[in-house]
C-alpha cells in the first residue's frame, strides 16, 4: 500500500509524542488508533507515568482545540457541560459553555468524579452532545475523548458505571517503565532543563487531515473469515460453556456487540499505521485484550481467585482457532 500524505502526517505525528514521552510505546500507539476510528481512550496507572504528557503531546501535534478536565469529588454536571446564566443587563438567561465544547479532551482522573458528573460526560462520548436546561447542543467534530483513571483501590475513587466503560474503544494499562527507560527520562529531563535538544516542531494535523484518515482507515480491507473470528471471539465471552475446565466460572457478564464494533475498527486502524491496506489476524490478536478487558465483568469466583480480566482474554486467545 503506497503511503498517502495522510499517513505521513500520522507517522510524524507519533514522531512527535514520542519525542515527548520515553517508552510507553503501547499508549502511543492506542492515542493514535483512537483518533483514527473515532473512538474514546482510557487509560489507568499510578500517577506519573506519563499520561497526561502524552495526551498533551497529541493534542499539540493536531490543530484543534484542547481542554483539560481535572476531576474532583466536589463536581456538578454544569462543570463540564455549562449552564444558563442570568444577565441583569439584558434581562435573560445566557448559555455559557462549559469545557466539554473542544475537540479533544482529556479528562483527568475521571473516577474521582462523582456518578452524576461521569453521567453527563457519557451522553458526551455516545452522542458527540450535551443538553442542559432542556435544550440539546452538539460538540465540535471531531470529538475525542482521553480519559485517565488511578486504580479503583486508591482513595477518593468512584467505579465508573459499565455504560461509560462500553463506550471507550479501549482501556490501556500502565506499569512502571524499566530502569533503562527511566534513565532516559531523567536524561531527557536535564537537557529539557539545559534547553538542549528542543524538540521538533508538531506536525499540525487538522480536522480535515482527521477526517481524511479515518476515510481511509474504513477502506481498509476486513475479510470475510476475519470478521467471524472477531464474532466468535467476542461471542466466546458470553458463552463460556464451551470451555471445559474451571474457566466457566469465571465470568459474569460478557462483552457486548459494542466491542465486536470496537474490534474491528480499532484493527483496521492498526493496519493502516503499519501501512497495511488490508487487516492481517495480528492485528486483532495484539489489539483484544485493550478492547475487551473493560468490557468484561467476572464472577466473585474469579476474583476471589486473584483472576483478572487479561487472563480471561488470553486463555480466550488461546481457545479460538486463528482463521
Amino acid at each position: 500500500m503506497p503511503h498517502t500524505h495522510t499517513q505521513e502526517r500520522f507517522a510524524a505525528l507519533k514522531c512527535h509524542i514520542e519525542h515527548a514521552i520515553v517508552g510507553q510505546r503501547t499508549l502511543v500507539d492506542r492515542l493514535l488508533i483512537a483518533v483514527l476510528a473515532d473512538g474514546h481512550l482510557l487509560v489507568e496507572g499510578v500517577p506519573g507515568l506519563a499520561k497526561t504528557t502524552a495526551v498533551r503531546s497529541l493534542a499539540s501535534g493536531m490543530a484543534l482545540s484542547f481542554q483539560r478536565i481535572q476531576f474532583t469529588p466536589d463536581m456538578i454536571p454544569g462543570d463540564i457541560t455549562g449552564s444558563d446564566i442570568f444577565v441583569p443587563a439584558e434581562g435573560r438567561f445566557r448559555f455559557e459553555a462549559g469545557p466539554i465544547f473542544h475537540e479533544i479532551i482529556l479528562a483527568d482522573e475521571v473516577n474521582r468524579a462523582p456518578p452524576k458528573v461521569q453521567s453527563a460526560l457519557l451522553e458526551a462520548m455516545q452522542e458527540h452532545q450535551v443538553t442542559t436546561g432542556g435544550t440539546t447542543r452538539a460538540l465540535p467534530t471531531p470529538f475525542l475523548v482521553m480519559a485517565t483513571q488511578n486504580p479503583i483501590e486508591q482513595e477518593g475513587t468512584y467505579p465508573l458505571p459499565e455504560a461509560q466503560l462500553d463506550r471507550f474503544l479501549a482501556k490501556v494499562n500502565l506499569d512502571y517503565p524499566s530502569a533503562d527507560d527511566e534513565l532516559e527520562v531523567l536524561r531527557r529531563e536535564t537537557a529539557r532543563l539545559r534547553e538542549e535538544h528542543p524538540a521538533p516542531p508538531p506536525p499540525a494535523l487538522h480536522a480535515d487531515d482527521v477526517l481524511a484518515a479515518r476515510r481511509e482507515v474504513n477502506a481498509i480491507y476486513l475479510d470475510q473469515m476475519l470478521e467471524r473470528y472477531i464474532v466468535t471471539l467476542v461471542g466466546a465471552t458470553r458463552d463460556t460453556r464451551r470451555w471445559d475446565d474451571d474457566s466457566t466460572a469465571w465470568l459474569q457478564r460478557g462483552a457486548s456487540p459494542r466491542a465486536t464494533l470496537a474490534l474491528a475498527r480499532s484493527a483496521r486502524a492498526h493496519a493502516y499505521l503499519a501501512g497495511r491496506d488490508f487487516v492481517e489476524p495480528g492485528d486483532i490478536v495484539t489489539l483484544a485484550p485493550d478492547v475487551l478487558t473493560h468490557r468484561l465483568a467476572l464472577s466473585f469466583a474469579a476474583r476471589a481467585e486473584g483472576v483478572q480480566p487479561r487472563d480471561v482474554i488470553a486463555r480466550l486467545l488461546e481457545r479460538v482457532p486463528i482463521p
